[in-house]
Order: structure tokens, then sequence, then C-alpha cells
């Protein structure tokens, strides 16, 4: 197989307008469009062909970590402008990849139907807003229209620290520095305290991986920066029981007290496939701190943030399933969707 035929891979799941592509041996080049996998081309891969795509990937750098470390993680640029998120790994000692493509359009909040509650939240001089969900729910899209919000509405320095970098972001009103970890810096940690001494505003964390990022991550909220992170949890509840479970026993009673007054919100999100259409569609839960819910957690009690959320729409709070209830009456996703994405499917189904 030709490097064209890498190029021609990469073209084809963009005119397909699909989300990733799959090199695997013992089938042919996959795609993923609407959330079905689809086949590219009718020969499947061999051992070599697929060793060789691969390869073409990578540069020195990289395919020597995969030796290594059995795979590697980067973004790269197609000769068309688009963006794909790659990573290149050995399975059964065979070489295979996954390249998910980034949109070059950053969305606005209307195209991914983020509630508007949540532009306030993008003015304030410090806190910790936290978006949430299963890998591949869209989180980084969402992430990247906040940071768009904020670099076009507000004159403040961002820096994001990711990895790999996706979206790209250039100078609005605001600052942007970009950081990708393995590339301008060796990990998390180390990125977010460089970061305190940077001068940033608004601070992106792609991922609070580790006790220690997650740390620095509260601690940066309280200190005076509107941090942002992500978390592959679902629902606000078990988000911010994760975090508090991120920490030793002894601590975690004083991280309940931060994370009560340091978080802002959390938004969880996952993505559906559209009823009528090809394409998917997120649905959203939102929890915005208030009084009550910063009681909730101090008090150890996670469970009731659901009911809290449920009677505080007028703040512009949302349950996932009053999402789904919505997507479902607007003739978006249908009724079968909506209950298997629900939190209580019994009581959505009495709903619907």
């Amino acid at each position: 197989m030709s490097a064209s035929t890498v190029r021609e891979l990469l073209s084809e799941i963009v005119r397909r307008k699909a989300s990733d592509l799959h090199l695997n041996p013992g089938r042919p080049p996959v795609g993923r469009s609407g959330g079905a996998l689809v086949s590219l081309t009718e020969t499947p891969l061999d051992d070599a062909a697929a060793e060789k795509l691969c390869r073409e990937l990578c540069n020195e750098k990289q395919w020597a970590e995969v030796a290594s470390a059995g795979s590697t993680d980067f973004g790269l640029t197609h000769e068309d402008g688009n963006r794909f998120r790659v990573s290149v790994f050995r399975q059964r000692g065979r070489y295979s990849a996954v390249l998910r493509l980034i949109p070059r359009k950053l969305l606005s909040f209307d195209e991914i139907g983020l509630p508007d509650s949540i532009k306030p939240l993008l003015k304030k001089p410090r806190g910790l807003i936290l978006v949430t969900g299963p890998t591949g729910s869209g989180k980084t899209t969402t992430l990247a229209t906040m940071i768009d919000w904020i670099n076009h509405n507000d004159d403040c320095h961002i820096i994001t620290i990711e990895d790999p970098i996706e979206y790209y972001h250039s100078h609005g009103r605001g600052l942007v520095t970009q950081r990708e970890i393995g590339v301008d810096v060796p990990d998390f940690s180390e990125a977010m305290r460089r970061a305190l001494r940077q001068d940033p505003d608004v601070i992106l964390l792609g991922e609070m991986r580790d006790l220690e990022t997650i740390s620095a991550a509260i601690t940066a909220a309280e200190t005076g920066h509107l941090v942002f992170g992500t978390l592959h949890t679902t629902g606000s509840a078990r988000t911010v029981d994760r975090i508090i479970d991120a920490f030793p026993a002894n601590q975690q009673e004083q991280v309940r007290a931060q994370l009560s007054v340091a978080l802002l919100a959390v938004v969880s999100q996952v993505l559906l496939p559209k009823k009528d259409s090809p394409g998917r569609v997120a649905a959203f839960e939102v929890m915005i701190m208030t009084p009550a819910i910063s009681n909730l957690i101090r008090k150890n009690e996670t469970n009731k943030i659901a009911s809290t959320i449920q009677t505080s729409r007028k703040l512009g709070m949302t349950t996932l399933d009053d999402c789904l209830l919505d997507l479902f009456k607007k003739g978006l996703i249908t009724r079968e969707v909506a209950l298997e994405a629900a939190q209580d499917d019994k009581d959505l189904e009495v709903r619907l």
C-alpha cells in the first residue's frame, strides 16, 4: 500500500462525514459513520499492510514510542487542512490504528445544543467547570465551544493543556496558549504546575487523570482562575463522588469543603443517533452550583443532587432525562434511543 492510500482513506472519511477511521489486520479499513461501522474498501488488510499504514502515520519519535510502550497518541493534519486525533498501537503483536476526525469548524452553543444558562458561568473570575461523559461523547467539542466563546467575548489569557491538541484556537479578544503533552511539556501535572506561573485567567485541562492533577485544578479554581476539566463519568453526582474518591480517606472531608466552594458547574453529555438523518445529537445534564447543592456536597449527600437538579429547572439546570424528553418531543431522537440513554428508564417511559 502506498502513502497515497493513507491520504485517500483520510479524504474518504472527510467525504463521508464519518467520525473515525479504524485500521485493523483482517478487516478492510473501516469508517464509523452515524455510529455504524462501514468498510471503506473490499480488500482486508494483512499484517504487513496494516503495519505499513501505521508506520506512515508516525514520525520517528512516535514509532519509537509504539516500539517501547506499545502505543502512541498524537494529532495529525491532513493535506486538506482537516485534523485527526491518532492512536497507533500493538494488539496481539500486530499493528492497528484509530483516527478520530476533529471537525475544522468550532461550533456555536446553538449548533451543539448547549444551554445558554452556561454562558454567565464563563464570565466568572474563578471556579471549576467540569464536562463529563463516556469516551466519544463530544466533551472536547463542548469545551472547545466554551473556550471559543470566552476567547471572543473576554480579554483574558487562556492556557489549554491537551493530549493531543485537537482544536486550534487563534487569538480573539483573548490570548490563547496551547500546550501539548509529550511535545511541549512532559505530563499534565507538570503542565498544570507551570501554568500557574504563566499569568493565566482561564486554564483548560484536557483530562484530570490523577490525584496530583485533580488537586492542582481545584487549588487553581480556588485561587482566582477559571478552570475547565474533563472526566469519564456520567452524571453530576457520580462526578463529584469520583473526584472525592480520588483522595485518601483522611483528606476527603477537606476536599468536599473545597469542592462545595470551587465547583461552578458539571455538564454531563452523551451523543445519540438522530431519528431521520445521519449524524448525532448531544443530550446534556447540567448542574449549576447553588447553596442547596453546595450543602449536599459538604454533607456527603450527593445521592440527593439529581432531585435538586430536577426541581431547579428555572435556574438553568436540566436532568439528562428531561433533555431526552425534549429531544424526543422535537422529533430528533426515537423513543428507543431515549429510553436506552435514560438514567431512570421506567420513569421516562411513563413520561414519554
